[in-house]
């Protein structure tokens, strides 16, 4: 519970950007080993492959004629297969030439194996000839083979099947003659609209394609309707299809169960009431619609903030939950606003776009990542909101496991302004456990993943706990909940089985509601509604006005809820700063801790992240600062990357000197321990393709890191520790050793594209922490020049928490000054 005796005092938005400086990082003094090859008889091995290319020749022959025949004259060309060794890598990324046309289009694993699916355009074979040739036959200046790494991890080649531009697990692939619909992901040229290409030859193959496409960098994703048969003569004939994956099916939504009567508690609150301003924020909720005429939503939403992706659908909620979702989004818990007497101030209101048909409409199957983007420009047609985005639908399959999806990409744009320059806020469900297995808790959660789109870097991703335990034992005899109090909700999805190279998923968790037992059958229920939130109900003229609601859908819209308070508390913070402070206001609850504990690696703490991220917000910390606790807000950017003749290389480190509170922190007794926290936030741009993620092709379009100085360093050894560029002749590599302890420690806390961590140390050490850099690390801007992203500004968040827990002593003060007097001299 929030300590409300403690004086409440904003944050400190400091106004000094940081210092900038060129920065390279600095060399580790290990050296990597090279790649591990398989034994190969050098002149056996370089016979094989071109054996194995000349008969692809042969075929290459009846492919080129059969395209031709077809009526294509442009765009020729046959898809290879790479296969390393059973557990052994593939230098898949020297299988791209692109002078040549040559585009590596899918890298995945399979059997041990690493397979790589190559487009060969018309003509090109001689490239891997020549390559392999050269290895037959020529040195390098070292005496290896040319080419040794590339050639030798290459076990075969032979022409690609549909299989090896499928990447989606084997089992899920159709049988021959089986219609569904197919995710194709196309290849993009500058010389040919690929898309366009597709829709005008897809009738031929006697193929349907979806309405909606999505662009990315390099691939175009669209829906196409056919047979297996028919999409493998159209890998061939068309060579236009980079990957393929199955469509999703979208969640079904969670409705409101048993009703309870409440009607009198709503004309009693409406007196209560006083509507948020005109300008003040919006939350735009895409679900099912919203029947804004709801009499708690009157104050909030106006009809012609209410939209729908496809006019045919129409913008009211046949469903339930974007009623349900609006409700909560405009309230919180409407259990705790009922049964106030106090006056209540509305701080944001509501928008909706409909994204989903009302039950029992039928229609194609939808490219749902093309729906959020659309939906999210229908709204910006009132261009100057501030706006926060919230949506609880979700795909139920867990195929990707953490990796990106077209849907999760297109978040991940929306959020970054790849198309606009607009960063967004956008806050996703987790998406919810399948119910039939609820009762198997927590190992369910545990082995259920999050849901598409929950997997996006940069949405702020809602898991659920519960505080919800209480039941009538009376009218439920013998019945009890299944969570604990202050653990993961039943219904929370998590990202335990993910990579431990993914990001954090779900970022945080906020209250959704319990389940309980039946101790006749031993099955979970909803029985109880005192284990459920109360919101609006959509049928609210012929039924009950008040519902109960809960899940991650809850949990969401509880996040979106406080989001919103934020912004209009902090009007001036960017979307980045209020995902940051989410996160480093959150905290892991007594009940998550022991579930994990004793923390005696950090191995621990990542299972404990990926159970429920970094906890569930604290209110009081999410909002204000106190003498004791104080919060310092820095919203700056650097340009991550530069191009230096033909070569991209990283630009600027950004170090920030911040108003820090020196004299009173050496003025406390030596050993007094204190708290430092600090979280880094920032949008990144996304390159979803299957490519390995990896190298050239991995998904983030930059990294940021942060490093605090160490207490016993000095500045220019932390400037020389830090950048390479700093350093002189005579620096020592021997740094100065840290003192105090971080929580999770530089590896666990650098996934992603939201970056926090806890130090604990003495008062005398964190007086001397007063700097901290903000520098790049690799991606795909950097090193695929081509794309000439290389040039961009990336912002980012920095928060630096410092608490003196159990000391009555005042750091607020000298740094609020310590700041004011950098904006009066800035003016």
């Amino acid at each position: 519970m929030a300590d409300n005796s403690k004086e409440r005092l904003p944050h400190l938005l400091i106004k000094k950007l940081a210092s900038t400086d060129t920065y390279t990082r600095p060399q580790k003094a290990i050296v990597l080993p090279g790649m591990q090859l398989p034994q190969r008889d050098r002149q056996f091995h370089a016979q094989q492959l071109l054996n194995q290319i000349e008969q692809v020749k042969t075929q290459q022959t009846t492919i080129i004629q059969e395209q031709k025949a077809f009526g294509l004259d442009v765009n020729n060309g046959i898809y290879l297969a790479f296969e390393s060794e059973p557990d052994f890598e593939l230098k898949f990324s020297s299988l791209e030439f692109q002078p040549s046309g040559i585009e590596l289009c899918t890298v995945k694993g399979a059997d041990h194996k690493t397979i790589a699916t190559v487009f060969v355009p018309e003509g090109k074979l001689s490239h891997f000839l020549k390559k392999i040739s050269q290895y037959q036959e020529e040195n390098t200046p070292k005496n290896n083979p040319k080419h040794k790494e590339l050639v030798e991890s290459i076990a075969g080649i032979k022409l690609a099947a549909l299989d090896a531009l499928w990447t989606d697990a084997p089992e899920s692939l159709p049988n021959i003659d089986e219609s569904i619909w197919w995710e194709v992901w196309l290849r993009h040229s500058d010389n040919i609209d690929y898309e366009s290409f597709l829709r005008e030859h897809a009738p031929q193959l006697e193929m349907r394609v979806g309405k909606e496409s999505i662009r990315f960098l390099d691939r175009t994703v669209v829906l196409v309707y056919g047979t297996k048969e028919q999409m493998s003569r159209s890998i061939h004939l068309l060579g236009s299809i980079a990957e393929l994956r199955k469509a999703k099916d979208t969640a079904d939504f969670f409705t409101g169960m048993d009703r309870q009567d409440q009607h009198n508690w709503i004309s009693q609150t409406l007196k209560q009431l006083t509507p948020p301003s005109n300008a003040s924020p919006y939350i735009c909720i895409l679900d099912t619609g919203v029947n804004e005429q709801h009499p708690l939503l009157i104050p909030v939403a106006d009809s012609p903030d209410m939209h729908t992706y496809t006019p045919v659908w129409g913008t009211d909620d046949r469903n339930g939950h974007g009623t349900a979702m609006a409700g909560l989004s405009a309230y919180g818990d409407l259990t705790e606003v009922l049964a106030s007497a106090l006056p209540i101030q509305l701080t944001h209101r509501i928008e909706s776009v409909k994204i989903t048909p009302y039950p029992g409409f039928h229609e194609d199957k939808r490219l749902y990542g093309a729906i959020t983007r659309e939906s999210i420009t229908r709204v910006e047609i009132e261009p100057n909101r501030q706006r926060i985005y919230c949506m609880a639908v979700s795909a139920t399959d867990d195929r990707d496991r953490g990796r990106p999806s077209s849907w999760s990409a297109a978040v991940d744009a929306l959020a970054s302004g790849y198309d606009d320059e607009q960063q967004r806020l956008i806050i996703l469900s987790a998406g919810n456990t399948a119910q039939a297995f609820r009762h198997m808790y927590p190992n369910n959660n545990l082995a259920d993943e999050v849901h598409d789109p929950g997997q996006s870097w940069n949405a702020l991703t809602v898991g659920g706990y519960t505080e919800k335990v209480w039941l009538d034992s009376v009218e439920y005899p013998g019945w009890l909940p299944i969570a604990p109090l202050g653990d993961l909700s039943p219904s929370s999805c998590t990202s335990m089985d993910w990579q431990k190279t993914w990001p954090i998923k779900p970022d945080i968790v906020m209250e959704a509601g319990n389940m309980a037992i039946d101790p006749i059958y031993g099955n979970a229920d909803y029985i109880d509604d005192a284990l459920q939130l109360l919101t609006t109900g959509h049928k609210f003229l012929l039924d009950k006005q008040l519902v109960s609601f809960g899940d991650t859908s809850a949990a969401a819209a509880l996040a979106a809820h406080l989001a919103a308070k934020v912004q209009t508390h902090y009007p001036e913070y960017w979307p980045e700063t209020i995902r940051a402070l989410m996160v480093h206001s959150a905290k892991w609850t007594d009940a998550m801790k022991t579930r994990f504990a004793p923390f005696n690696t950090k191995d621990q703490y990542r299972q404990l992240l990926r159970y429920c991220g970094y906890g569930v917000p604290d209110e009081e910390t999410l909002f204000w600062s106190s003498r004791n606790e104080l919060t310092l807000i820095a919203q700056d950017a650097l340009q991550p990357y530069f191009k230096d003749k033909s070569t991209v290389k990283t630009r600027d480190i950004n170090l920030h000197s911040l108003p820090w509170p020196t004299e009173v922190l050496r003025d406390l007794p030596a050993n007094t321990r204190v708290e430092m926290k600090v979280t880094l936030s920032y949008f990144i741009e996304p390159n979803p393709g299957s490519r390995g993620w990896v190298n050239k092709y991995r998904y983030a379009s930059h990294g940021l890191r942060f490093d605090v100085r160490r207490s016993l360093e000095s500045l220019e050894q932390f400037k020389q520790r830090i950048n390479q560029l700093a350093r002189d002749e005579e620096y020592n590599s021997q740094a100065q050793p840290e003192s105090g302890e971080w929580k999770l420690g530089e590896k666990l806390r650098s996934l992603g594209s939201i970056h926090s961590d806890t130090w604990h140390g003495s008062a005398a050490e964190l007086a001397e922490r007063g700097y901290i850099a903000v520098y790049p690390v690799l991606g795909w801007w950097k090193e695929r020049a081509n794309l000439d992203r290389w040039g961009k500004q990336a912002r980012y968040t920095l928060i630096v928490s410092i608490k003196t827990p159990g000391v009555e002593t005042d750091i607020y003060t000298p740094v609020e000054i310590k700041n004011q007097s950098v904006i009066s001299l800035a003016v």
